[in-house]
């Protein structure tokens, strides 16, 4: 029996909703709720376009590449630079990682400029190669190069004498 198309995107939704979440959780600085956002705002895109995924290779990388495009479309906003203030989330549960590690990331990762962010996410956390970067952000090979030797500069300088302390662990 063939499965309906909405089942199909249900199957694909379940398995891709976490790594979409933690990609935008990267991008977005630690942001749950523009995550949550972003991650729904792609899931909703793919869904408008699966009845055209048969001809998409890989509909998890292009997943991927709709979430960066979104995510850069909203930091093109004005009001992208808002942060609501009011109460903390609660804690997340322990998973044995190093939080002191994770925040100094999450606020070198900040301070980037978001096509910054963007290609090193791409390329160290998706572990894309430059091609396929250059591809989901519509830039020049060269271009991404660039990008990711700057935003690696740039966040060695912002981690400062830390960054072998991290490397160490």
């Amino acid at each position: 029996m063939r499965k309906s198309r909405a089942d199909e995107f249900q199957e694909f939704a379940s398995a891709r909703t976490g790594h979409l979440f933690r990609s935008a959780c990267l991008l977005t600085s630690g942001d749950t709720h523009l995550a949550e956002d972003l991650t729904q705002e792609t899931l909703g895109r793919m869904y408008a376009h699966w009845g055209r995924m048969a001809r998409v290779g890989n509909p998890a990388a292009y997943a991927q590449t709709v979430l960066v495009r979104t995510f850069l479309s909203h930091q093109r906003r004005r009001s992208a630079t808002e942060r609501p203030l009011g109460e903390l989330p609660d804690r997340a549960p322990d998973t044995g990682e190093d939080p002191a590690l994770r925040v100094a990331l999450l606020d070198a990762l900040a301070q980037l400029a978001p096509k910054d962010r963007a290609v090193v996410v791409l390329r160290y956390w998706e572990d894309r190669s430059i091609e396929e970067t250059a591809d989901a952000l519509h830039v020049s090979s060269a271009a991404v190069r660039t990008r990711c030797v700057r935003a690696l500069g740039k966040l060695r300088q912002r981690l400062g004498g830390s960054l072998t302390e991290f490397a160490a662990r």
